[in-house]
Parts: structure tokens; sequence; C-alpha cells
């Protein structure tokens, strides 16, 4: 069900032009329209990958401005990440598997447009079309029918879902295929939100210029240089914007970025670069932010390769994570803006989500004599060598794998047991896991799409699931995901997922390496200034002084 969200905070460098020239840029600007003031904030960026269609956008750079442009059913806590109502009147079932959605009134589109029940369904059945070729269409997979619009294989038979049906402005019906229990929650993911009629009359002019129903509206975008968006005075959500609108300007060198906000010519990093770690804190003092996020980064394996795939060579793997030394490389290359992993998860789930903090026990813990030994157990490194597969043109990641290649090394012994391989652009880094061609283990990082357990664990080791990039297959995995989220009661479907993070450890699916702090520093001219657990910046809430 779940998808391609691989490393989702690593920016694309492609994306279709949207709307006409931007406006001159620079920091704590002081034009812009309503909401509750009239300085902009300027902010850095990288240009989205496709254009901002909600069920084709899941990367992090399009969906900082899906964020402000649109508000769904449900939307995310920043502080707690809990799922609240916002458009969602009332999400009602009795069985976890047919649901009545009723939508508030007084909720328009920036355009004048009433949003109602149709936009919801239309949006749906749009972002589930095969036609469409959507990379969110799988979100939709729970909902009956969807076979039909998103086959497999060969042509869509059916152009809307079965399972989805208008019963009057404000109220719609959801039949999904199987129980969901915790279906309500994922409502708040921008796959899910509602578009104007105006995107279906007139859709080469909504993409030129995107209309929502948040509390920002886009003014112009420049792709390469610029996107400017403006607080929209008669948004009639609580969550109005503080400011006057958010400049969002296009970095390919996040070190320039830094360089620019400690020169006052910009307001807003939110990705401070491993470079400027060390100093950060003298820069920004308490102007520098540091805070957990839903975002782990793995080693994956391809088990579509028999050298990886034997069962004896679990052991190598064991002794792999045993070999890295996760507290020295946190500390040392990320200044504690990465926190050893324990499990496969995150804690920001917290304990009542899911987090089993220790899970992974003896086989995360840097243990080098150990290492060798089950190494040596599993039959040797598979081809005598292992080699860290990465993409080497954005992010640090040459430093971490480097890192780990010389934590293992000196475990084993052997000078040449691990080296990095780096691969140009993401672009051909992804291409080649698409297409099966990695020969060892490979960098993996994960951003939740919603805070649930489930979207740590189904997306990424369930057979033959969209993120399942490695291909491991366990059916006493997969048949515990399918009992959680049959389950009505919450905590005995958490309790059920925990038990399929289990198997994964007992399998050493992937080596959990760290979990990922959402970093950003801001200038004197903002206030207000926090991440929501997806490492993202809530804007509405930054204040210009």
């Amino acid at each position: 069900m779940r998808g391609v969200r691989r490393a989702p905070w690593v920016a694309a460098a492609t994306a279709v032009v949207l709307g006409v020239t931007a406006t001159a840029c620079g920091g704590g600007g002081d034009s812009g329209g309503g909401g509750g003031g009239s300085g902009v904030v300027s902010s850095s960026w990288g240009d989205p990958q496709n254009p901002l269609e909600p069920a084709n956008t899941n990367e992090v750079q399009g969906g900082k401005v899906l964020d402000m442009i649109f508000r769904g059913l449900k939307r995310y806590n920043a502080d707690t990440g809990a799922a609240e109502d916002m458009l969602a009147e009332k999400i009602d079932t009795s069985d976890s598997q047919n649901f009545t959605i009723t939508v508030k009134d007084g909720w328009k589109f920036s355009n004048g447009e009433d949003v109602t029940s149709q936009s919801f369904v239309d949006a749906w059945n749009y972002g589930a079309s095969l036609k469409n070729n959507q990379k969110n269409a799988y979100f939709f997979g729970y909902i009956e029918g969807y076979d039909k619009v998103h086959p497999d294989s060969g042509e869509q038979s059916a152009d809307t879902l079965s399972g989805l049906k208008v019963v009057d402005p404000k109220t719609f019906t959801v039949k999904l295929n199987q129980k969901f229990s915790t279906f309500p929650d994922t409502l708040g993911y921008a796959a899910f939100a509602p578009l104007p009629r105006a995107f279906f009359d007139d859709h080469a002019a909504w993409l030129s210029k995107p209309v929502g129903n948040g509390p920002y509206a886009i003014e112009s975008y420049t792709n390469g240089s610029q996107m400017s968006l403006r607080a929209w005075a008669d948004y009639p959500g609580s969550d109005k914007a503080k400011n006057g609108g958010i400049d969002l300007k296009v970095y390919t060198d996040n070190n320039t970025a830094y360089t620019d906000l400690i020169a006052g010519n910009l307001d807003l990093v939110d990705d401070i670069p491993a470079a400027q770690l060390g100093n950060v804190g003298a820069d920004l003092g308490d102007r520098y932010i540091n805070t957990p996020a839903g975002i782990i980064q793995t080693l994956a394996f391809p088990f579509y390769d028999p050298a990886w795939s034997d069962s004896k060579v679990l052991k190598v793997r064991q002794g792999l994570s045993r070999a890295i030394d996760r507290k020295q490389i946190t500390e040392t290359i990320f200044h504690k803006t990465r926190t050893p992993a324990t499990d496969w998860t995150s804690p920001v789930l917290g304990e009542d989500g899911g987090f089993q903090d220790g899970l992974c026990g003896d086989s995360c813990d840097y243990d080098p004599a150990a290492a060798k030994k089950l190494v040596d157990e599993g039959g040797g490194l598979p081809g005598g060598q292992v080699k860290i597969s990465y993409n080497s043109d954005t992010g640090s990641h040459k430093e971490w794998v480097d890192a780990v290649c010389n934590s293992i090394n000196n475990a084993l012994g052997n000078d040449t047991a691990c080296v990095g391989n780096p691969i140009g652009t993401f672009a051909d880094f992804r291409n080649q896991i698409t297409d099966r061609k990695m020969s060892g283990p490979f960098r993996a990082g994960w951003q939740m799409d919603y805070p649930l357990i489930q979207n740590f664990l189904q997306p990424l080791y369930y057979t033959n699931a969209s993120s399942n990039d490695g291909k491991w297959s366990n059916k006493d995995f997969d048949k515990l995901v399918d009992q959680a989220n049959a389950e009505t009661d919450q905590a005995k479907a958490v309790g059920l997922f925990q038990q399929a993070e289990e198997v994964v450890r007992d399998n050493m699916a992937a080596i959990p390496l760290w979990y990922q702090n959402g970093s950003a520093g801001y200038s004197q001219q903002i206030s207000q200034v926090k991440l929501n657990q997806f490492s993202v910046p809530v804007y509405n809430e930054i204040e210009v002084s």
C-alpha cells in the first residue's frame, strides 16, 4: 500500500515551471497579504521533483508547499504527531472497513470554490487512476475497486473507485477491501487533499498556479530561483498565517544557504549542512534547532541476489551491524544531530505508538570481536568485500559511508573489507535500485508519511511492497501486518506491529543506523520557529519582527 518515499529529504533538481517570474527576494521583507502579520519570511528550498499535484508529490521540497496551500480531513499535530480533525467533522465506522466521513461547513478554496465531499472523492479517484500516473496512487490501495482503476498489469477497467460514494455535499462513504483500523489517521497525508473543480476543468492552468484551501496561496514561481507564497486573508481555518508570506529561495548547495543566513540575506535554513554542524551553535546560539524527527537511516540488502539471501548470511548481516560504531559516527560526523538507532521505527512514535527502544539488542551494539566471529560463522563477506552504494550528489553520505566502512574494516581486521560505492546522482541511484542492480548493501532512508508504526514497517518490509527495495519477504511478518491492520483495538494493533518488527529484527532485514533529527537555523528577524515531526518548518507560526 505505501510507497516510494525513499530518502525524501534529498531535493530533486528538476521541475515543471509554475507561474510567472518571481518577485525579488531577501531576508525579512515586509510585503505580503493578509494573516497575523505583514512580514515575509525568506527560506531555503529546492525545486520540487514534479508538478504540485497532491497525489504526485512524494518528496519533501514539494511537500513543504503542499503543507502550506492545502488542508485535509486530518492534520498532524506539530508537537505530538497526533492525527487531529481538520476538515473532518467526524469519521464514523462500526467495522473498520466501511467509513462515513462528514466534511465541516465553511471551508473554501482560495479561488472561492466550496470544499465539498465531491472535492475529496474527485481528488482520490484522480490520484488512484492508472491513467494519471500519480506517484502516490498506492495510498488509495485499500479502497475497494483499486484493482480496477490501477491494475498491476494491463489497462484499467474502471475510472472511479467503487468504494467511494458521495452521499450529499458534506458527506461521503469509503469502503475498504479489508479492515484497516487506523485508516482515518492516514488522512492527513497530502495525497488525500481535496481538489477544486478548476483542477479538472483547466488542468494546465491549475498546474501553472496551483490553487488549494490552506493558509497560503501561490503568488509566483520561477524554476531554479524562487517560489513566493502569500497569506490568504480569507482562510477559514484556525491556523492562520502569522506572517505575510513565505519566499522559498532555491539553493543547490545548503552551504551557500547557510552563508546567506549568517550574512543576513536569508531568514531560515531548514537543513544545516554537516560541514557547519561544528560551529552552528556558536554562530546562531538559541536560533539553532536540533529536534527529533520521524526519519531513520538504514542499510538495505539485495535479497534478490542469492549471495545475500542464503540463510547463513543472516550472521554476516548481524556481524556487519555489530561492526558499526554508531555512537562515534553520530557524534563526530553528525555532531549529535543523529541518534544511534535501537529499532526500525522512530522515537517520535513514543511507546504508545509502538517505538521499542532497545529492540535491536546486542545486534546494534558495537563489538568488533563479536562482529568478526559472526561474519566468519556466516561464511565470510559475499564476494570477499562489501560495497556500500550511495548517491554522491547531495547530502553528507560520503562522509558517513566512509566512516561506516572504516569501522567495519577495523572490526574485521581488513582494510579493504568495506568500501563505498558512490553513484553520481540520486536519480541514477534510485534507477539502479529499481532495476535490482544492487550487488551489496545500499543506503536507505525513510521519512514517515504519517506517524504510525505501520508506516515504518509495511512499506519497507511487506512482500512486494512498493518501497521494499531489497525485496525481502517473510510470511510471518506479512501475516502479523495483516492481523494488525484488521485489529480494531489500537493498542492490540500496535502490539501486533511490534511483533512484526521483531521478525524484522530476527532476520536483520535491514541494518538500522541512526534516527535523523530535524535541524534548522534562523535569523534575528523572525521568531516562533519550530520544526514539526516530519522535520519541516511550521511556516504559518513564524512571526517577523
